[in-house]
């Protein structure tokens, strides 16, 4: 006995039912029509692009330190939020860069991984002065220790640690669109809408796709601080480090890859979504982005870090060391607001009392 074969309606994915009248197969649900090689093409289809995703990686980023290397580096740790960061000799580390509580020398630096790749501080420390007092220019209700220039030169220049992904990706991606037609005469007003299986297969190269590999470096601020040009790094020296400080990954390659997925996986869905033109909707119905030739690369980003505490909270402020990119939020004075609505309110009140006597 043959296997039935159950056929769904591509417009409501309704189950189709043989229609004696029409001899064609008709959707119960939408009323939609199709003839069954319609049907059995848009199956056969479907079938050929309904397909998983892979997206797995080679792990081989980072190197060894070779002997000796490494003898001139001190790593200093964080009594309050454990981060450990690393800095050369002639650089001494008194307050946490993350939460601005002080360190300790914990003792020579040794093992992890070293760095591929280091992109070089490119603005200096008074730059970053500069555009943290640009940014907290206009702004009446800043507290003041936000604007004391003790509190400004706290700036610390930091090295953050970045896994870099680089991958191919085969995409096929089937969409489901929509046109949509309106009209009306003297008794009713009329919508049609045609439905349509688009499909769109291609390649696309990623380089250098970035993941934060610090745990106490907020991911939406260092997203936030992108791009950084790669095309600047060089390979990593001890001697880049020189003045800064450099923040151990407490983040491996492996864990930073779900992450490194779900930024490629968009971006390739945002590409191929261009190329789908002239629908009035159009929605993804199946996708399958194989990943290829995936690697990654150990690199250090160079970050300016301000971090502040008030009223509880903590505050922290980023400037992108190449690109002058800053970013942070600034807290309100709830006193000063205060104090200045009573002012106004009292200068209005005389205002309308010396209007009212002349009139």
């Amino acid at each position: 006995m043959a296997d039935l074969i159950e056929y769904k309606c591509p417009c409501c994915m309704g189950k189709v039912e043989f229609d004696s009248t029409t001899q064609k197969m008709k959707c119960p649900f939408c009323g939609s029509e199709f003839d069954i090689e319609t049907l059995r093409s848009y199956d056969e289809a479907l079938n050929e692009t309904d397909g998983e995703s892979n997206m797995e990686w080679e792990e081989s980023a980072g190197s060894e330190w070779e002997q000796g290397e490494a003898d001139n580096l001190r790593i200093y740790k964080c009594q309050s939020c454990g981060g450990e960061v690393v800095a050369d000799e002639t650089t001494a580390a008194s307050k946490c860069p993350y939460c601005d509580n002080p360190v300790i020398m914990a003792g020579q630096f040794s093992g992890d991984l070293k760095p591929d790749l280091v992109i070089p501080f490119k603005l200096n420390k008074e730059q970053a002065k500069a555009a943290l007092l640009k940014h907290m220019e206009g702004k009446p209700l800043l507290p003041k220790i936000f604007k004391s220039q003790n509190h400004i030169d706290e700036i610390k220049g930091v090295y953050v640690p970045v896994w870099l992904f680089d991958c191919d990706v085969d995409a096929q991606i089937r969409y489901k669109a929509q046109k949509e037609r309106k009209w009306s005469d003297q008794n009713f007003h009329y919508t049609e809408i045609k439905n349509y299986s688009v499909i769109r297969c291609g390649a696309l190269s990623f380089e250098n796709v970035p993941v934060d590999g610090s745990m106490k470096m907020d991911d939406t601020m260092m997203e936030a601080l992108e791009p950084f040009d790669c095309k600047e790094a060089v390979e990593f020296q001890t001697a880049y480090l020189s003045g800064y400080l450099a923040d151990k990954f407490d983040v491996d390659s492996e864990a930073s890859i779900k992450r490194a997925n779900e930024r490629i996986r968009q971006s390739t869905l945002d590409e191929f979504r261009k190329s789908v033109q002239g629908y009035d909707t159009v929605d993804v119905e199946n996708d399958s982005i194989q990943l290829k030739s995936g690697k990654a690369k150990y690199a250090l980003y160079p970050v300016w870090l301000l971090n502040t505490s008030w009223n509880g909270n903590r505050y922290t402020f980023a400037m992108n060391g190449q690109s002058g990119k800053f970013v942070g939020d600034l807290p309100s004075d709830k006193g000063k607001a205060w104090g200045i609505f009573f002012a106004v309110t009292a200068a209005v009140t005389v205002v309308s009392y010396l209007i009212g006597l002349f009139i």
